[in-house]
């Protein structure tokens, strides 16, 4: 319904509130923040080192902190990697040994980020190794923490022995002897319930890849792949599969309700296509479980103020626009700490999330947000709950020599107006949004109105 005169006034209410509140701005002059040209890589699996060597070869310095004693993350339990067929070993070694070779990358290994302060572009942080703290600047920081597999402690006699996880399986494959005859996998053990309701995407392919092995090995074994739903995405994937099925991998759809079951060495599984039960001979049942984030994985978004979603994983800023970068600018993502991902999409993310944080070292300084919030030193009374709420760790409180006063980071602050919202005080403010400003419009509108 078209309201021509309304739409009018309406056009004229919004001119005249912004011709008030334009006679009370204030020119907003751009802040240059200069960037240390050194990045910090948290996690030393395959995307952590991939990332490092790609700033370490553009000639940036890079320190990479990896909790564990190598490098390697859970590439180094791995055997083969789909589809190439590499031996996971293979790659970690050269990837290791390029970096232990490049003198710009300093590894920290056995050692965790306790703290980071600062703002984008100058960042304190303190790594605790060996009981020591190792203080340092860096201008970037890339998290690359991964993830682990889910143990199905309790699930289908899950006891590491016979009945085992694919990455279990992963190891044993390591020895050239091993084989067996009758081996079942069950899909989606721990995935998509009311637990995790998620499907962890490389559990799929990565049974196939070690059934394939398993087959390989031994021509006469009997593979069963109980399965809800086959994850093999592109046509790569989905040429895998076809070459299960001709090797003879048989595969049994199952549904959530009515679940796989173990009695005196067989799993019963009752057939959706062919609408009965069966039951299968095996001497080793493999359980394909998720990939869940790290434990420690809110505790490090905490003090790096970026988001991790309801299971844990780190949040990018905009699944389209800006995939690697968090909403906190200088902090970049790649991996699996954001979401399970395969080796050749780890390393393609590492890439991108290391071109990413070039941009700013390349150019040694940033350009900071003119519209950030402006502490009033006279009504500050030092509370601290700007800087608790602030989401992008812009703001915080200092011993001065009048007491205890809130500072804006401009480097950090977006001016979203959190703390000026919240301040009991009101002492602060946003540039380019004061309170006259704003009441300026609000008197222009209830003046024609």
């Amino acid at each position: 319904m078209e309201e021509t005169e309304a739409a009018t006034e309406k056009a004229k209410d919004l001119i005249r509130m912004g011709v008030a509140r334009a006679a009370l701005l204030e020119p907003q002059d751009k802040v240059e923040v200069d960037v240390v040209p050194s990045a910090l890589i948290i996690g030393g699996g395959i995307a952590g080192m991939t990332g490092a060597l790609n700033l370490a070869n553009r000639g940036f310095e890079v320190t990479l902190v990896e909790k564990e004693e190598e490098l390697g993350g859970l590439l180094r339990y791995l055997h083969r990697i789909y589809p190439t067929q590499e031996e996971a070993s293979d790659l970690v070694k050269a990837k290791a040994r390029k970096i232990r070779e490049n003198g710009n990358i300093e590894v920290l290994t056995s050692a965790i980020v306790t703290q980071v302060q600062g703002f984008f572009g100058n960042y304190d942080v303190t790594v605790k190794r060996e009981g020591k703290d190792i203080p340092f600047k860096v201008g970037v920081i890339i998290v690359a923490t991964g993830a682990e597999e889910f143990k199905p402690v309790g699930l289908y006699g899950y006891n590491g022995v016979n009945i085992v996880t694919q990455l279990e399986l992963e190891v044993m494959l390591k020895a050239e002897s091993f084989t067996r005859n009758n081996v079942v996998m069950i899909q989606c053990v721990g995935a998509r319930d009311d637990n995790r309701n998620y499907c962890s995407r490389v559990c799929c392919m990565t049974a196939l890849n070690n059934a394939l092995i398993l087959k390989e090995r031994n021509p006469k074994a009997q593979i069963f792949v109980l399965y809800r739903d086959m994850q093999t995405y592109g046509t790569l994937f989905e040429d895998i599969y076809r070459k299960a099925r001709e090797e003879g991998i048989v595969f049994i759809n199952y549904s959530p309700q009515r679940l796989p079951t173990l009695d005196k060495g067989f799993v019963n599984v009752f057939d959706e296509f062919l609408g009965e039960e069966i039951s299968l001979l095996y001497d080793l049942i493999v359980l394909s479980t998720p990939m869940i984030p790290h434990p420690d994985s809110g505790e490090l978004a905490k003090m790096l103020k970026v988001p991790i979603d309801e299971y844990g994983f780190f949040l990018e800023a905009h699944v389209k626009l800006r995939p690697l970068d968090f909403a906190t600018d200088g902090v970049y993502l790649c991996g699996s700490a954001h979401w399970p991902s395969t080796v050749s999409e780890s390393i393609v993310q590492a890439y991108g999330a290391a071109s990413r944080a070039s941009i700013p070292m390349s150019k040694r300084r940033v350009i900071a947000e003119p519209i950030a919030s402006v502490v009033d030193e006279e009504k500050c009374i030092g509370c601290g709950l700007c800087e608790m709420i602030c989401p992008f760790k812009a703001i915080r409180v200092e011993e001065k020599p009048g007491g205890r006063i809130a500072s804006t980071i401009i480097a950090s602050c977006k001016g979203c107006g959190v703390c000026g919202a919240a301040c009991p005080q009101q002492a602060i403010t946003m540039r380019h949004f004061k309170d006259e400003q704003l009441l300026a419009e609000v008197m222009a509108l209830a003046e024609g109105t």
